[in-house]
């Protein structure tokens, strides 16, 4: 085969992924980048700087010695001892459109996804009830655990987003239940997925960092911040990524979303007192420690917090970090024995009673089985 032959199949191939690519990274799914208004807002905040959002502290992605290719590749092709569970994971399918309007309770539906009825207003945070991924095949749950579906969730009030990964922002789950929410509560720039998407402008509310907005004359939510990174394409940080407060005259509840440990929980601890912390809690690596909570760094931002009670997610649905599937609730279970965390674990879909005082729960997580090197 001659050169000028090697040349043309050579740039063949080229055009033909560079079309596929293009093609693929066009799809709805991925949303769309902010521009017009969405833009000039951003340009507008103090925590946008040189063309991105920037946390408050300066922060590494990847904090090893790898490259950002060893460490990717590490993450998709080292093997860990109990990544997967063997077994199904026990569940709770608990009726979610059953509830009492008045009924206080949290419903932990797997991953970071919780429905909350607090205050007479139901609340849905970070579904991803169809696929966590861009493509069928990544991230897929572990057996059990996808019990929930877009058709199970009843009428919602506020849908609220803390950033646009994918394992936060499920496209087919939020076109799918589009005309159940009201209003979208959301950080900067993620409102412009939800406009290219067919949700109303009206129905879309963005913040800021320590930005707040009262509701009905009766509670208010704050967008307050964390620390982790944002994007569902090849340009990262273009929308903001953030932790909320709602604070209502019963409860107020904090919802963490992805964040690295930094000054922010003590801040925040300082400034409200928390009722109930949401916290993640899995999917950590020394690989990136700044943007996930490492085990250690979970029990400072607890106590920073100082919340009266706590549960965690980012766990038992996703092997999205390397350690065995279970880990990161053996880590926090022990913590909370030995530095009197108040620890709730309800499995997905148990429903936990806000109101409750004495409501407890079990180690679900333990005899369930490991796949080793899966």
């Amino acid at each position: 085969m001659n050169k000028k032959r090697i040349l043309y199949i050579t740039l063949s191939v080229i055009i033909v992924l560079s079309i596929a690519t293009i093609t693929f990274l066009n799809q709805p799914s991925f949303g769309r980048l902010p521009n017009g208004e969405h833009l000039e807002r951003i340009q507008k905040s103090p925590n946008y700087q040189d063309g991105k959002f920037q946390n408050l502290s300066p922060t590494q992605q990847i904090t090893s010695d790898k490259s950002i290719i060893g460490a990717t590749f590490d993450f998709l092709f080292g093997k860990v001892e109990g990544l997967r569970p063997q077994k199904n994971l026990p569940t709770v399918k608990t009726d979610l459109k059953k509830f009492e309007q008045n009924e206080e309770v949290l419903v932990w539906l797997g991953h970071s996804s919780i429905f909350i009825q607090t205050n007479g207003k139901r609340f849905l945070v970070d579904p991803v009830l169809v696929s966590a991924s861009p493509v069928s095949f990544a991230n897929k749950a572990f057996k059990g655990t996808t019990i929930y579906t877009p058709d199970d969730i009843p009428d919602i009030n506020y849908l609220i987003i803390t950033h646009d990964h994918w394992d936060h922002l499920d496209y087919d789950t939020v076109r799918q239940i589009k005309d159940r929410v009201e209003k979208v509560i959301c950080p900067l720039g993620v409102g412009e997925h939800f406009e290219y998407w067919g949700f109303d402008k009206e129905r879309i509310i963005e913040f800021d960092w320590n930005e707040s907005t009262a509701f009905d004359n009766t509670f208010t939510i704050y967008c307050l911040p964390a620390r982790h990174f944002s994007g569902r394409g090849l340009s990262p940080n273009k929308t903001l990524w953030a932790s909320f407060l709602l604070q209502t005259p019963l409860r107020n509840i904090y919802i963490g979303g992805d964040s690295g440990y930094d000054t922010h929980f003590a801040d925040i601890g300082n400034r409200f007192e928390i009722d109930l912390a949401i916290m993640e809690n899995g999917q950590y690596d020394k690989d990136w420690k700044f943007i996930h909570l490492m085990p250690e760094d979970l029990v400072m931002a607890a106590k920073n917090l100082n919340a009266k009670r706590m549960i965690t997610v980012h766990n038992s649905k996703y092997a999205l970090g390397r350690h065995a599937w279970y880990e990161p609730l053996v880590n926090i279970s022990k913590a909370a024995e030995r530095d009197s965390l108040n620890l709730l674990t309800p499995m997905i879909g148990e429903p936990m009673y806000l109101n409750s005082s004495t409501q407890s729960f079990g180690k679900w997580w333990e005899n369930i089985g490991v796949a080793p090197f899966e």
